[in-house]
């Protein structure tokens, strides 16, 4: 079987069965459409080839308890692919967060992805849901940044 990505309902189908709702996400599906020299950054990280990529799925994997993503909106235009998404968490003390980010997905002549950017307000979409943290964390930055 040939893993490349041709169309844009397929790419969303296997994104969505990642995060499946019944356990940890599980990306073992999708790994095959990864080039072996994949570049994966984020707020967090900067991973280069499928191997560290394999790495990191798998401690999210075994830190995250109710993971879920929800496909808002995708977009594919030749070989460069947008996803809009917002990935619920689940932490020990506190209610489920939401993270709203988007993937920059980058496609080889092979149509395998090459490049993926994450990009989320990673500690703004958490502490907002941290009881009166939350206020105060967006008034500091409205004001240091705003």
């Amino acid at each position: 079987m040939e893993h490349k990505i041709t169309d844009i309902e397929t790419l969303k189908e296997m994104w969505t069965k990642t995060y499946n709702t019944e356990g940890n996400p599980d990306w073992s599906h999708i790994l095959p459409y990864y080039a072996e020299d994949v570049y994966f950054r984020d707020t967090v990280q900067e991973i280069r080839g499928l191997d560290k990529f394999k790495e990191m799925t798998e401690r999210l994997a075994k830190r995250s308890k109710n993971l879920k993503m929800k496909i808002v909106n995708a977009l594919m235009k030749d070989n460069c692919v947008f996803i809009e998404w917002e990935m619920t968490l689940s932490f020990k003390k506190y209610p489920n967060s939401i993270l709203y980010g988007i993937s920059r997905l980058t496609l080889n002549e092979e149509g395998k992805i090459i490049e993926q950017r994450d990009y989320y307000d990673l500690w703004g979409d958490i502490f907002d849901n941290i009881p009166h943290f939350g206020k105060a964390y967006r008034k500091f930055m409205a004001k240091k940044f705003g």
